[in-house]
Order: structure tokens, then sequence, then C-alpha cells
């Protein structure tokens, strides 16, 4: 039966939007399900500032009356303004092994792009313009993944590249063991020589504590990244809202210097290893009972982001916040870390996190096209 690409227009269309991957995916014991709810939130452009960014299409394809493949297109015109860019985006592609299929939905998205006046195409990237869901997993397929991160079947870059996408950029994930050896000695003397502290997100003052992050952020994100600028007060506040009920403080650190911010981290429980025990995604009726159940039994974190101000570069910072959460790390019940994910070109960065121990074990990809 051939393949029909259509817009997702009522909630019957949403539903099976969302609902596809449960189809996609069945006996992968890899797979981590979302939550339906919460995917379905991130579809709704009232809980999404990103998807409030530019217009957006939902697509679906079908086949003998069944959904068989799907893809969010969009352009986020506020970066592109700052960037000088014209590039459309694309998120949340699944497809059966069928690159007729996978072919179809991208001649749909490329078409909807160019209408709205976009002349390349990147992707796959985060719905949220965040941490999730960026890149194709390239390796290792046969282990979950860590929480907010890509899984997909190995043929997803194949369809991409037959497309006639390229290499973008390649993003890193880091393993660490937390007993590799630190150097305390090292880190006390630039803290106190250069006169910064390391402290624990007030979750009680949290409109200040997003002030000094967006500070922060306003300051250390490099001009010459082409994909980000820094995220508006208003989407700090959503990012809050959706990580505070996953956040554990003693892992989440603000660098500061005479008051000042200087830099800081986030670094989350991986909760995928709860979700995975939630096969439908849903928390009622039953759900519930199994988040509390195996919540207490996570081992592991993810370290997302670790932001610098320049001038305090090379000063000890990266690695003072790096040993005081592996200090938190130690004092917990977690016994393995993963950095996720860094983009290949971020040298600085891949140095600092390879210095405290980080070996690179995964690799995620997002591709570019002209259209």
């Amino acid at each position: 039966m051939p393949i029909t690409i259509r817009t997702v227009e009522t909630k019957k269309d949403r539903k099976a939007f969302i609902n596809l991957a449960w189809q996609l995916y069945k006996g992968n014991p890899a797979w981590v399900p979302p939550l339906r709810r919460d995917l379905g939130q991130t579809l709704d452009p009232k809980n999404n500032h990103f998807l409030r960014s530019g217009p957006f299409r939902l697509f679906l394809a079908w086949r003998d009356g069944k959904p068989v493949g799907r893809l969010l297109a969009g352009i986020d015109r506020k970066t592109n303004e700052v960037k000088g860019k014209g590039e459309g985006y694309i998120s949340l592609f699944e497809c059966i092994e069928d690159y007729e299929c996978a072919r179809a939905l991208l001649d749909a998205a490329c078409a909807y792009l160019r209408a709205n006046g976009a002349t390349a195409v990147r992707g796959p990237v985060s719905p949220t313009n965040g941490d999730d869901y960026r890149g194709f997993l390239l390796n290792d397929f046969a282990r979950p993944p860590v929480l907010m991160n890509s899984y997909n079947p190995p043929y997803y870059p194949e369809f991409f590249e037959r497309y006639g996408f390229t290499k973008h950029i390649d993003l890193y994930a880091y393993y660490f063991d937390i007993h590799v050896p630190r150097t305390p000695e090292a880190v006390a003397y630039a803290m106190e020589r250069y006169g910064f502290t390391v402290e624990p997100i007030n979750l009680n003052r949290l409109e200040d504590e997003l002030a000094d992050i967006k500070r922060v952020l306003d300051e250390a994100m490099p001009e010459e990244w082409p994909d980000l600028i820094p995220p508006d007060v208003d989407a700090l506040r959503e990012m809050a809202k959706a990580l505070r009920p996953l956040a554990d403080p003693e892992f989440i650190l603000i660098a500061r210097h005479n008051g000042r911010p200087i830099g800081f981290n986030i670094t989350l429980p991986d909760y995928n290893q709860v979700l995975i025990h939630i096969r439908d995604g849903r928390l009622f009726p039953f759900g519930w009972l199994k988040f509390l159940y195996w919540k207490r039994k996570i081992d592991g974190l993810r370290f997302f982001v670790l932001f610098v101000v320049p001038d305090f570069r090379r000063k000890g910072v990266s690695a003072a916040i790096f040993l005081r959460t592996f200090e938190a790390v130690l004092k917990s019940r977690y016994r393995w870390v993963e950095g996720s994910t860094i983009g290949e070109e971020n040298d600085r960065m891949r140095r600092d996190v390879e210095r405290a121990g980080g070996k690179h074990y995964r690799t995620y990809r997002i591709y570019r096209k002209e259209i």
C-alpha cells in the first residue's frame, strides 16, 4: 500500500503521533518509554516556548489506515534572526524500516519549511531546544539511554544520509567512574587563589537563582555556536518547572565570586531507570506505584551542562564543580555519572571532562541539508 502524509489536526491525530513509538519499539528492551502526558505537553506551544519561536507542523505517515511514521518540523525564527540564518529543524522523527516512508515524511517536512522561508534544515534537534532527544544515536544500541537522551534504530542515520543529509555535528556522552582519584588539593588552591565558592542551588529562592543562571548563560554561551542562543527568563522558568520534580539540589551547583555568579551545572538522577519499567507510559492508575518503587533504586546521574564565564575559565571553576559533584555522589546511593551531551568542537569542555575522568562511550549525530 502507498504511503500518505497528513498533518496532525485533531486530538485523535495527536494521540496517534504520540502512540506510534509504542508500535515501533514493541519488544525492544533498550527503549525507554516517555510519559505520554509529558510528551503531550511538549507538543503544546502553551507549555513549550520553543514551539512559540516560529511556525511548526506535526506530520504523520499512514499506510493502510495505520500510522507508520512521524516527525515535527518547524522554524526557530528567534535564533535565525540572531545568527543570520534561514534554517528549519526536524525533531521527534520515528519511522518503520522502510525508506519510502522516511522519504515521504522528509519530502513533506522540507516542502513545508521551504514554503515558510527556510533554505536549510537541521535535525533531529530537541523538541524543547534543550538537552532532550538531540541527534541520532550512532552506537551502543543494546543498552537503554540515560535520562532525556535519544534512542533509535540503527537505520535512522542511514535513511537521513540516503536522503542527502550530511553530518552537521557529533555530540559525545562520557561515562565517569566516580572512584577515579580527583585533585582536591589543586581545587582548594584554585578556590582560595581566585576567591570563588561552589554551593548547591537554593530552591527556596528559585527566581533569584534563575536570574543568576541567566546571567552566566548570557556571558558564557559562545557567540560562535551556530545553533544556540541564551534562553530568555520565561524559557528558563519553563525548564525549571519541568525539571524541579526530578532535581536534587546537591547536584545543581552555582559558583560565585564576591556574590557574582560565574558558573553553574545541572546534574539529575537517571529517571530512565524508572520509566523503563512503566512500559505503557502512564502513571495512572498503577504507574505511580512502579514510579515510587523504582525511584529508590536509581544508581546513576546525568551531568547535563556546565557553563563558566570567560574571565574565570582556566581558574579551576570547572574542576571545582566536578569535584563537588563527585563528593556528593560518593555520599549518596549513586554509583556512576554520564556527562552528556558535548559537541565534538567544544574542545575546552571535552578536555575538562576527560581530566575529570570521563570516558567517551556514546555518540549522537545531528544532520543538515540545504533545501
